[in-house]
């Protein structure tokens, strides 16, 4: 059985971006093939909240090798794609931090469900402790409502 999700999806417009592409670049240095964070939906950071997505599409690198005839979002990917919707946050709270903020940690990590091609992965993260060296995020994973993966991210300085 799933745990209670961090936030009531319905409670937001999914439809609207607080921050696009070129927002989230200005923060996080990933690019090409490993930009996976493709829209931020919510940051509300008095409630310690971020809303993130990825759009999977059939031109997206790993559709050709994980798994022919059957593509999949590798789990892995899914994880990053938090950790980047994480980094973010954290990087929109300690903006003049000129080390690079990766991973320190993944815990508790499941997954519930799969991500294909034309799927919309929404992702849920909600901060259980933040500091300027060290962070921990609560995250969890949604395509249409059902939860896909959980887990918890633990971000420091690199």
């Amino acid at each position: 059985m799933p745990p209670k999700p961090l936030v009531d999806l319905n409670a937001f417009d999914l439809d609207r971006l607080e921050y696009g592409p070129e927002e989230i670049r200005k923060r996080n240095p990933h690019r090409f093939e490993m930009e996976l964070l493709h829209g931020v939906i919510a940051w509300r950071p008095e409630e310690g909240l971020v809303i993130g997505e990825h759009r999977a599409s059939k031109e997206h690198f790993w559709v050709r090798g994980h798994i022919p005839g059957r593509p999949l979002f590798p789990g892995v990917l899914m994880v990053e794609t938090a950790a980047q919707l994480c980094s973010f946050y954290w990087r929109c709270v300690y903006p003049d931090q000129e080390k690079f903020f990766g991973f320190g940690g993944i815990e508790q990590t499941k997954f519930r469900g799969s991500v294909v091609p034309g799927d919309r992965l929404i992702v849920a993260g909600r901060t259980a402790q933040l500091k300027a060296r060290r962070a921990i995020f609560d995250c969890q994973g949604f395509v249409e409502n059902r939860m896909i993966f959980e887990c918890r991210i633990v971000g420091v300085l690199v």
